[in-house]
């Protein structure tokens, strides 16, 4: 009989705001398929989503919703994956909040992490909230003291070690990319304007506001310099009243959700990709964005200084320095060499990138089957 692996996660591939480390499970979980392992995906439900389904060969089960998931868990584990029907490993992603999976289950866990929120989950939510994450977060030295751990970055691993998992139990598998979408179109030619782009979900902690002050000091020093935001979430309103507010409407552009090949075509044509986080797992658009010939200016921020070689792919800006990420912008916008630079050396960076071997290396490392 096949191995049986659960994953768990607050979300799986078909909920509505399902993104990068539902993108990296999955690209894992495909591998394990692969492999002849059956795997289960534990998540939350969501409005108009079934209690169970089939995605690529897994099988998806839906229990809970977002508020309760990892309250949830710990029930479902006992009810459903224990005795006989327990599975020969338990994978955790913990990238919302974690559910303590080791003190539930006997099965061997082991656990992926794109990036622990830290303090900065102040900046998206109130303090009880922020505080209560924060809480949970520094428990899971002491819930998964025996697991292993798969971190997305460099990063994320020191991240990891600095509150006391063991450097040893720790490894690093980049994401990987998928190079059939996101590439280099000689026929699409950058945009007449001089254009930024920003990708991603519209949440406060994203750092798109700091982008909105240093835009004005851009406009007065780059004439007919354009901002397309592509991307939607709870953020957004917000977004669109400070635009607003500040006279910014002629240059900003809020483009909502873009299917995958008009976005693509939107980042092949931009002039630089804004990455503004003050921390990312990674930084999986910056990539993207490099793979599709194009500059990057991001926050000089966990994650992103990992997935943005200094001064090589793009360029690196302190966070929250108004002046320092205005004057990167145009010095990006208005030297065309050394974007040139910027966007052959992103192409040779992103081609190193691929999701089958990401999925290889992170279930070696997670099953213990190989060094990762």
């Amino acid at each position: 009989m096949s191995r049986h692996l659960l994953a768990i996660n607050f979300r799986d591939p078909a909920h509505p705001e399902a993104g990068g480390a539902e993108l990296h499970l999955e690209q894992v979980l495909v591998d394990a398929v692969r492999r002849g392992w059956r795997v289960t995906w534990l998540a939350a439900g969501f409005p108009g989503g079934a209690s169970e389904g089939e995605h690529k060969g897994m099988r998806i089960v839906r229990r809970g919703t977002w508020w309760n998931f990892n309250f949830v868990v710990p029930g479902v584990l006992s009810r459903e994956y224990s005795g006989t029907n327990a599975p020969d490993l338990i994978v955790e992603d913990i990238n919302k909040a974690p559910c303590f999976t080791p003190w539930f289950t006997r099965t061997p866990v082991a656990v992926i992490v794109p990036h622990l929120f830290g303090t900065t989950v102040y900046r998206e939510t109130n303090f009880v909230i922020a505080t209560y994450v924060l809480a949970l977060e520094s428990l899971i030295p002491f819930a998964y003291a025996r697991c292993r751990f798969v971190a997305i970055s460099e990063s994320t691993r020191d991240d990891l070690v600095a509150r006391g998992i063991p450097a040893s139990g720790v490894s690093v598998v980049h994401c990987g990319l998928d190079h059939a979408r996101y590439h280099h179109d000689p026929a699409v030619a950058k945009s007449a304007a001089p254009t930024l782009t920003y990708v991603g979900r519209l949440r406060r902690y994203k750092g798109l506001d700091w982008v909105l002050r240093a835009l004005p000091a851009v406009r007065a020093r780059v004439p007919g310099v354009k901002l397309e935001i592509i991307g939607d979430g709870p953020y957004g309103e917000t977004l669109q009243r400070e635009i607003a507010r500040t006279g910014l409407g002629d240059c900003v552009a809020m483009l909502g959700f873009l299917p995958g090949a008009d976005k693509v075509k939107r980042l092949q044509a931009s002039w630089a990709v804004l990455q503004p986080s003050p921390k990312e797992g990674w930084g999986l658009t910056v990539v993207e964005s490099s793979a599709c010939g194009t500059a990057v200016v991001a926050s000089d921020a966990p994650g992103l200084r990992d997935s943005v070689r200094r001064d090589e792919t793009g360029l690196l800006v302190p966070y929250d320095d108004t002046q320092a990420l205005a004057d990167a912008i145009v010095r990006v916008l208005t030297d065309a060499p050394l974007r040139a630079r910027f966007e052959q050396a992103g192409l040779k960076w992103a081609a190193t990138f691929r999701w089958d071997d990401c999925g290889r290396r992170t279930i070696d490392a997670l099953a213990g089957e190989g060094a990762a």
